[in-house]
């Protein structure tokens, strides 16, 4: 039978963002203990707050439904590397207590500490979406209409690099700093064959020096691909990622599946990235944690010789940390074995 997490159960995992919960939101799914609890644990640096609370609750993105369990506690950035936290029980129900690292055990009530913010443990591998999210944007294909792209770089070369002089021609808006994006993967729905979206992959940066015309000189300002001829000049994705996360499981979300990989992987794993065929207009949110079906393998039937798919399996976790209109970005929080394009959106469970 499993064990109901209480009140100030995880009270040193409240801190696992900047959660402020939503008004009306409601989980389905109550918080509960594993089975293999561990009676203390060490953090170390390169944990993230998702892994913690996985080593205590089955479900580690009920973190915000016990943190709104305790709302006495007002600073959302609690754990920090060489805290230990320990499990023990009170009145039968279960506890924890905090060591600080430095020594002394800091038993978890209003008054906390205050310990440098940039010491605190990542809700999740911020550093990993935050990378993908400087070379990979969704927009519409009408953003690129009017777009000015390269024409040439310096003595007419056709690849330029970090500071070089390019040549840009187009339609000039007033501003002139701008990134460089070329094409990626056209994004359809599966099902339908509905466009929801074109993949840009960011090339660089660049700044308007002067221009004659409708041909602007451009200082390349940062490169991390080479800049090709054709390249497109767009405004900066100002859509910076958010360190504050609500974990949920999907509220009214139905059906979707993983549409593609944008680095190219076959074989999803744990931390990768992928699109989903699901956004804003679906009711998706940063923060909800879907379950992800595996794809049933098609074999050959031994006794009529035709094909039949088997049925799919539970495979991992997912947590959606962009939004776009029609299409969202996901982080794999978990993968029991290699996810793929095409698998199905699930509830997530434990």
């Amino acid at each position: 039978m499993k064990r109901l997490v209480g009140n100030a159960v995880f009270t040193a995992l409240l801190g696992m963002a900047t959660l402020g919960a939503s008004a009306g939101t409601s989980l389905a799914q109550a918080a509960t203990v594993r089975d293999d609890v561990p009676s203390t644990y060490v953090v170390v640096r390169g944990d993230t707050l998702w892994d913690i609370s996985g080593r205590f609750l089955r479900e580690p993105w009920l973190w915000p439904e016990v943190w709104r369990a305790n709302p006495q506690i007002k600073n959302p950035h609690l754990i920090y590397p060489g805290d230990r936290i320990s499990l023990y029980y009170e009145n039968g129900e279960p506890r924890l207590r905090l060591e600080r690292g430095q020594g002394g055990v800091v038993k978890l009530s209003p008054k906390i500490r205050k310990i440098p913010k940039r010491e605190a443990v990542p809700p999740i591998p911020l550093e990993k979406i935050s990378a993908f999210l400087k070379d990979h944007r969704v927009v519409d294909p009408g953003l690129l209409e009017n777009a000015p792209y390269v024409v040439a770089g310096d003595d007419t070369r056709l690849i330029s690099g970090a500071g070089d002089t390019v040549y840009a021609r187009g339609q000039w808006p007033a501003y002139d700093t701008f990134s460089i994006y070329r094409t990626g993967q056209r994004y359809l729905d599966p099902v339908t064959q509905e466009f929801l979206g074109l993949e840009m992959i960011s090339i660089g940066d660049v700044q308007l020096e002067r221009r004659e015309g409708d041909i602007g000189v451009m200082h390349v300002v940062s490169a991390n691909r080479e800049i090709l001829n054709g390249d497109l000049l767009l405004p900066a994705d100002g859509g910076a990622i958010s360190t504050s996360f609500q974990p949920q499981p999907p509220v009214e979300v139905s059906g979707g599946e993983i549409l593609a990989a944008p680095d190219g992987l076959r074989n999803i794993g744990r931390n990768d990235i992928v699109a989903l065929n699901r956004g804003s207009r679906d009711g998706v949110e940063p923060g909800f944690v879907f379950g992800v079906e595996r794809q049933g393998e098609t074999i050959t039937d031994p006794k009529t010789g035709e094909p039949i798919t088997l049925p799919g399996e539970e495979g991992g976790l997912l947590m959606v940390f962009r939004i776009y209109d029609k299409v969202s970005y996901a982080l794999v929080m978990k993968a029991e074995r290699p996810l793929s394009v095409g698998d199905k959106l699930l509830e997530p469970h434990g």
